[in-house]
């Protein structure tokens, strides 16, 4: 399904010079993957005080960083398990600590329940319901499948939707239930593809 993944190919063509440099300096993918999650962990604070821009920048700091990890990689040729690991866990943690900060700025902003939850309850709910496609995702690739990312809401729609949540936080509700619904479709279109995968059926 169509999502902003798609702009993956495009995104590292843009990064091409950063790839070039750190090749060249043999610099280490490991280094990327850490960049990634300062920039998650700085968006998060962002998002916790409502500032949308810096957020929105230092998300594409993060995004940057869990694209980078691979790219260097694969142009030094040293990918290895440990590294998909470290990959792994990186993204994992840059979503909770971006999901944190949208969490601290609905329990300050406050607002009226949708559905008996508040705010606050839905951007928890939708925290739960983000890692949904990674555990499918990476089941899949237990099973042999390969790793699937993409949407139709992946991590990049993720950061896409914090961030107008934090320029808008009367919206963090509906920007949460978004994120609950995308979320489990996403595990259903990746569910669906892994059954038909090659040597999982």
């Amino acid at each position: 399904m169509p999502s902003l993944y798609a702009l993956k190919p495009w995104y590292t063509r843009r990064l091409r010079l950063v790839v070039d440099r750190a090749v060249a300096r043999g610099t280490t993918p490991d280094v990327f993957t850490a960049v990634g999650v300062a920039g998650a962990a700085l968006a998060g604070v962002a998002l916790a005080l409502g500032w949308w821009l810096p957020a929105l920048v230092l998300l594409a700091v993060r995004l940057a960083g869990a694209n980078l990890d691979g790219a260097v990689a694969r142009a030094r040729g040293v990918s290895r398990p440990w590294g998909f690991v470290l990959n792994e866990l990186g993204d994992r943690a840059s979503d909770l600590l971006m999901l944190a900060g949208l969490a601290v700025l609905a329990a300050r902003t406050g607002g009226d329940p949708v559905a008996g939850l508040t705010p606050l309850d839905w951007v928890l709910v939708a925290t739960v319901a983000a890692t949904l496609p990674t555990f499918v995702s990476l089941a899949g690739a237990g099973a042999g499948a390969p790793r699937l990312n993409g949407g139709p809401l992946g991590k990049t729609e993720r950061c896409a939707l914090a961030v107008l949540g934090a320029a808008v936080p009367a919206l963090l509700t509906p920007v949460a239930v978004v994120v609950v619904v995308g979320s489990v479709l996403t595990a259903v279109v990746r569910a669906r593809r892994i059954r038909h995968a090659p040597g999982v059926a």
